[in-house]
């Protein structure tokens, strides 16, 4: 796949990231297993310079590689076409994306590329919030999530979106809503979606569980990375999804939050000069036989150039091994937020901790401020930031270290 812009083909880029590597030596033999995971890896990875390795999603059948794209932070057109290009075939995006724009432009590059047949486009629907579904009854609640999913086909171009995502689930009681279920089931019976599913950024645990139990899910997106290398409880609920014939598609693995700023010894802040860590987070996800496919979001040519190569080998280069192995790392990590939600009983205001400091990843770390917005807006009223104005001191307090004052001031500082 020649662009005749810049003449730099598919096999140039694999031969350049991945074929020059192995030479060296640095894609070797130190595949070791670390917490949480198998020593397990495809024997795809054998032929490395040839093709990337691919999964089956669960049950649906959709074959891809592991490594997809998640769109929600990229704002050029150029880098999808670019990731089609170099062999990326999921491209994840929503509803609430960039405000509609992010599956325009989507819909936009496929329809150019005329490559609908050749992708698998994944887009997520949101609920209305919990507190208003109570109040609107199943039928209303159907009707508006079917009319969301209608526009988000006419943004993508197309009649129907492979997997259809229920929007941040939180709370199994979402997923037993009956005016959801009905309209996930119509679109599948109106072949407006092949695929179902929902996304989860807390309480993945119990909505994984849920989900087994349900039945009716095909594909679930769910956060997960090395911060969570000790969440047992997690990680069986993964593996009995996974054995379940539910597809799982991960996302954040790269843990792009602020704990290697707030808690990296100096001696280890070298690993941040280069991408040693974002191929080494990626591929401790990727190594986890639970999940499919992973979605990172990239934003830049250099940022693809680092995480498509993990899809033709996941052995760990030494470097690798030498940074997730490191005390110091380990214990950055556990500064990152996983959005279990035990802070909430510090905060004497009842703020929605959890989803303030989720905010402010968006704003902080990814830069995305229209999804901080949209996050903040998803906070009932009286949890949001306003809990937080009469406070002189913040009280709110983490089991893990994650620094929840210096956040939530840094997100007030916006509004200020």
């Amino acid at each position: 796949m020649q662009n005749a812009k810049n003449g730099y083909s598919r096999r140039k880029f694999i031969f350049k990231t991945v074929g020059g590597a192995a030479a060296a030596g640095l894609l070797g033999k130190a595949g070791l297993p670390l917490a949480g995971q198998s020593a397990k890896v495809t024997a795809a990875t054998t032929q490395a310079e040839k093709s990337p390795i691919t999964r089956v999603l669960g049950r649906t059948g959709i074959r891809v590689p592991i490594v997809s794209m998640g769109v929600m932070n990229a704002d050029n057109p150029a880098l999808v076409r670019r990731s089609f290009e170099m062999g990326i075939r999921l491209f994840d995006t929503a509803w609430t994306y960039q405000r509609g724009r992010n599956e325009e432009m989507v819909g936009s590059v496929i329809k150019e590329l005329k490559a609908r047949e050749q992708v698998v486009i994944a887009t997520k629907v949101p609920p209305p919030r919990p507190e208003m579904m109570d109040q609107m009854g199943d039928k209303l609640i159907e009707q508006e999530f079917l009319a969301r999913l209608d526009q988000s086909l006419a943004r993508l171009q197309t009649d129907f979106v492979d997997i259809l995502y229920i929007h941040n689930v939180s709370d199994p009681a979402t997923l037993r809503r009956p005016g959801l279920l009905s309209a996930i089931g119509k679109a599948k019976k109106t072949n407006k979606a092949r695929f179902v599913g929902f996304s989860t950024h807390r309480g993945m645990t119990e909505c994984l569980e849920a989900s087994v139990l349900d039945g009716r899910f095909d594909v679930i997106l769910t956060v997960i990375n090395y911060s969570m290398h000790d969440d047992k409880a997690l990680l069986a609920a993964m593996s009995k999804a996974a054995k379940a014939g539910i597809g799982l598609v991960a996302m954040k693995t790269q843990c792009k939050q602020a704990w290697y700023r707030e808690a990296m010894p100096d001696e280890l802040k070298p690993f941040y000069e280069g991408t040693i860590w974002h191929a080494a987070l990626l591929k401790w996800a990727l190594r986890l036989e639970s999940v499919t496919t992973a979605v990172p979001g990239y934003t830049a040519f250099d940022q693809l150039e680092t995480d498509w190569p993990v899809a033709f080998g996941l052995e760990y280069t030494p470097d690798e091994v030498k940074f997730l192995s490191d005390h110091g790392v380990r214990l950055a990590l556990s500064h990152a937020c996983r959005q279990c939600g035990g802070c909430v009983a510090s905060c004497p205001s009842g703020a929605d901790v959890p989803s303030l400091v989720r905010a402010h990843m968006y704003a902080a770390d990814y830069g995305n401020f229209s999804e901080m917005r949209r996050a903040l807006d998803e906070i009932p009223a009286g949890r949001g930031l306003e809990a937080c104005a009469g406070c002189g001191e913040c009280a709110a307090a983490c089991v893990r270290g994650v620094k929840i004052a210096r956040r939530l001031d840094e997100l007030k500082s916006i509004f200020a």
